[in-house]
């Protein structure tokens, strides 16, 4: 992608709060006034309106907000980072990171795109066209920004019009999810109606297309039908559903299809401009196109660790995996059969193979638990050197490699053991990174893409009672994911009305959605009707049994306590239930 240092060009307008991650320096000394008088100019307040994107999409931030504290994740070694927002000990408005930094990600995107859009018509705009696609992109990215923020904290401020000025922010008034939702789909809909086809933008290809407002429109539509009772939730439900519907019919026009196999859609040489994708955050391999150097790290987040055991070193086949994170719930891997569904193994790793000669010595047998008869024992490069298997594996100190099997890694109620050691997720991996013992990778982001539509519709389609359709949306997905060879499991994987529930609609989104920061939405959507969390708390303990301490009210973050302290009526906004 050419879109050059898209966070910093040109001038940075004053942001919403007085204390930001970022000092702002203008080396020009240019005012926005003058720089955004122009078309040409203007370009760099839309550029600016995509960078705080990137704080959440491919770091662990974003991760930790939209996956952790779900059903599927735990810490790794059952540590205590972040556990505000991975178990929910001590999350409370003066504490749990990224939740207070995201907060403040978001508005400062927020109110970019706000100076755009209330700036727009003095930028010298003689071609309407060309105007109305500069302002479809800031619309798309002020409803991408308001979906998180209405969904992470609820009702909070509803802000249209830019700050400049700090001390004129001082005061804030909630709106509810209602008028929320409002917003966003009037500025999804103008996006959808104005901005061109992802082909028209070239090289610059992780600008927001048609596909992308039309396939944010339909998740918009999606969540706002939670909120809605009777003939209304009906109403959102089936424009979810149609304009979901609509993205799969047009797919030939935009450029975009399923992949084959799922896969192929994985490889990291299929990443680039990946053909089902709808919205994509890029990553230069050259550093000074990106917006920082920490580019793409969600293959670090998931990684199991593997340095220096015996046969392994660190390479970049496997990843650097000192900055692992979070593994999986067994209830994650045991949602798939893997011998008839695919994804499994493409999205976890079981098995690493020898890239180093290793002999298998006294200290290290007592260590790995083996038989004293595989002292002297070689490994060899292209050997199995470890596995670490959601299965159970008989005669395991016999085996020349280290193993470490369902036994190990859990308890029978689900539990895990340690979390020293586990099952890899490998989604993300990013083979292609300059050194084995750099951390950053430059893989793009994949935020939205074909498969989530068949999703929607489905799910939409079950809530509308319709549940042979909804089975119909799904086994598009699973006849892809089916098993092919040595037998092709096809006709095994597929449902019926019959099998349609939410509970499976849930269980299918993390079959094929799982870490593409969308499960603690999911579950908050399906789970609490949007707004009271009947089922959240206890689903999520059923199912990760770890974690212990999540209540209904969780499903809404706090509000950071530095945002209410700087309000004259912070008292009379107040703090998010639950948390006082």
């Amino acid at each position: 992608m050419k879109l050059r240092n898209i966070a910093i060009a040109g001038v940075v307008s004053v942001t919403l709060f007085s204390c930001n991650d970022l000092e702002e320096y203008n080396p020009s000394g240019a005012t926005a006034e003058a720089v955004w008088s122009t078309p040409e100019g203007f370009v760099t307040v839309v550029n600016s309106a995509y960078a705080e994107q990137r704080a959440w999409y491919g770091k662990e931030d974003g991760i930790f907000m939209s996956e952790a504290g779900s059903d599927l994740w735990y810490n790794r070694d059952k540590d205590s980072y972040a556990n505000q927002l991975t178990y929910y000990s001590g999350l409370g408005p003066s504490t749990g990171n990224p939740n207070r930094a995201a907060w403040t990600r978001f508005w400062k995107g927020i109110n970019q795109c706000n100076a755009g859009i209330n700036r727009i018509d003095q930028a010298g705009f003689t071609n309407e066209a060309e105007k109305n696609k500069r302002l479809a992109e800031l619309r798309f990215m002020r409803a991408f920004y308001y979906w998180h923020v209405v969904e992470t904290w609820g009702g909070v401020m509803l802000k249209t019009v830019e700050t400049t000025d700090p001390s004129n922010s001082l005061t804030a008034t909630r709106s509810s999810v209602e008028e929320f939702y409002e917003l966003i789909i009037s500025d999804l809909q103008f996006a959808a109606e104005n901005l061109p086809l992802q082909q028209a933008w070239g090289n610059e290809y992780s600008r927001a297309s048609k596909k992308s407002a039309l396939g944010f429109l339909a998740r918009a539509y999606l969540s706002r039908a939670y909120y809605a009772q009777g003939a209304e939730r009906e109403q959102y439900f089936a424009k979810a559903r149609d304009i979901a519907n609509e993205v799969i019919s047009r797919k030939g026009e935009f450029g975009v299809d399923l992949w084959s196999s799922y896969a192929d859609l994985w490889k990291p040489s299929n990443n680039k401009n990946n053909k089902e994708a709808l919205y994509i955050i890029s990553n230069a391999t050259d550093f000074g196109l990106n917006y920082d150097n920490n580019g793409n790290r969600l293959y670090q987040v998931f990684q199991a660790p593997y340095n220096g055991k015996p046969g392994l070193v660190r390479d970049l086949a496997n990843g650097y995996e000192s900055s692992r994170r979070l593994m999986s719930s067994l209830h994650l891997l045991d949602l798939f059969d893997a011998t008839k569904d695919a994804r499994y193994n493409t999205t976890f790793q079981e098995v690493w193979i020898a890239n180093t000669a290793y002999t298998w010595t006294v200290s290290d047998v007592a260590t790995y638990g083996k038989d004293p008869s595989l002292v002297g024992t070689k490994i060899n490069v292209g050997d199995t050197a470890m596995v670490a298997t959601k299965n159970v594996i008989a005669g395991k100190a016999s085996k020349p490699y280290v193993i470490y099997d369902r036994n190990d890694i859990y308890n029978a109620n689900g539990t895990i053991i340690n979390g020293r050691n586990y099952v890899n997720m490998k989604k993300f991996m990013d083979p292609d990174r300059t050194d084995a013992n750099a951390q950053p990778g430059y893989k793009d982001v994949i935020v939205m893409r074909l498969a989530e539509m068949y999703l929607i519709s489905a799910e939409a389609e079950m809530q509308l009672g319709n549940n042979g359709a909804a089975a119909d949306m799904i086994n598009v997905l699973r006849s892809r994911a089916a098993q092919k060879t040595p037998t092709d499991m096809t006709a095994q994987m597929l449902v019926t009305a019959s099998d349609i529930n939410a509970a499976f609609i849930l269980d299918e989104r993390a079959r094929e959605l799982a870490g593409e920061h969308m499960r603690w939405f999911d579950l908050k959507r399906m789970l609490g009707s949007g707004t009271n969390g009947d089922a959240f708390a206890a689903y999520i303990k059923a199912k990760n049994p770890d974690i212990t301490q999540v209540q209904n009210f969780h499903i809404l973050r706090p509000i950071r306590q530095e945002e209410l302290n700087s309000l004259l009526n912070g008292a009379e906004f107040g703090q998010n239930p639950g948390y006082n």
